[in-house]
């Protein structure tokens, strides 16, 4: 198992009672679902960083006009 994701070869796969095959089924979407919101939430995460950058960016801009005229 890395990073969450289950991970099942084709011989344990077939090894497997249909029971723990439903089972291995449910976790690995129970784990795709919480990468899933995981990845729903970043983009204000990202837009956050991006308007801080802008801010930060826009400063040293405005410093490097002043210092180089």
């Amino acid at each position: 198992m890395g990073n969450g994701f289950i991970v099942v070869d084709e011989n344990d796969w077939k090894d497997s009672t249909p029971e723990q095959q439903s089972w291995m089924t449910f976790k690995t979407l129970k784990s795709i679902d919480a990468r899933l919101k995981t990845l729903e939430k970043r983009p204000l995460i990202d837009k956050c960083y991006s308007f801080a950058g802008g801010i930060i960016g826009g400063a040293l801009a405005a410093l490097g006009i002043k210092w180089g005229s």
